[in-house]
């Protein structure tokens, strides 16, 4: 029987999703192996769980999908109490249900939604995250959330990312697509930057709200979008903004 898992996780402490296999080294801990451990204990047989995005370390997750398969027909509402009930604060198993055996969320997945919190102006420290500050990066320049949705927009449509990337990306292509970018003000000098699209490179996301934070301070223009795109050159986009600020919010199977 297999199983589809809607889950969730506060990233700070994990080293990514993927089990990371270190010999002769203790391992990392991974959003991965400790859900492995936790349904392993309830079904009583080893399972392998397969998550559509394998999450960066410090990246958190609310709508990650996750599968695995166990010769052990459970009633999902049981097996779900199980899971949380072995699993750490850090995590939590949202839903569960029965699937196909073929299903496979990082081959049938279309496309993925993330979100980058920012709070920005913070020279001041009392505008600087507190109680939130494990979900939410911050700056202190003043941001302009219009110039940098005006921005957003220019990286719709398929491009080669290659400048929004590591130099060791590992991947055969850097082309990907992207189906709305958007960046919205959320209030009290917050703002949300909206990515999805079918795939993303390591750092991508992360990349590109860089990017456009120099729009929002304006050192970009919004226009200056498609030439950094178009340059392949990582050296002319913004910094990688810390992983922190970056959840997956949802994955879609259409």
């Amino acid at each position: 029987m297999r199983y589809r898992m809607l889950v969730a996780y506060d990233g700070t402490d994990f080293h990514g999703w993927q089990t990371q296999n270190r010999p002769e080294k203790s391992s990392l801990r991974t959003v991965q192996e400790v859900m492995e451990k936790a349904i392993t204990t309830v079904v009583r047989e080893p399972v392998n769980v397969i998550g559509a995005s394998r999450t960066d370390s410090g990246v958190h997750a609310n709508g990650q999908v996750a599968t695995f398969a166990s010769s052990n027909e459970i009633n999902p509402e049981k097996l779900i109490m199980g899971i949380n009930s072995w699993l750490p604060d850090d995590v939590q198993v949202r839903s569960i249900e029965t699937t196909h055996d073929k299903f496979n969320p990082i081959d049938d997945c279309t496309s993925k939604g993330y979100i980058y919190s920012l709070a920005h102006g913070c020279s001041n420290p009392l505008r600087k995250p507190l109680f939130d500050r494990r979900f939410i990066s911050h700056t202190a320049f003043e941001l302009d959330p219009e110039l940098m949705n005006q921005g957003a927009k220019l990286f719709e449509g398929e491009h080669d990312f290659i400048g929004f990337t590591k130099l060791n990306h590992g991947r055969i292509t850097t082309v990907r697509r992207i189906d709305a970018c958007s960046v919205q003000a959320t209030g009290d000098g917050r703002l949300a930057i909206y990515v999805s699209g079918a795939g993303f490179l390591w750092n991508m996301v992360r990349i590109i709200s860089g990017t456009l934070l120099e729009v929002g301070r304006g050192k970009f223009k919004p226009e200056d979008i498609t030439d950094i795109i178009a340059s392949g050159d990582r050296r002319r986009g913004g910094k990688t903004l810390p992983a922190h600020g970056l959840s997956l919010e949802w994955v879609s199977f259409d």
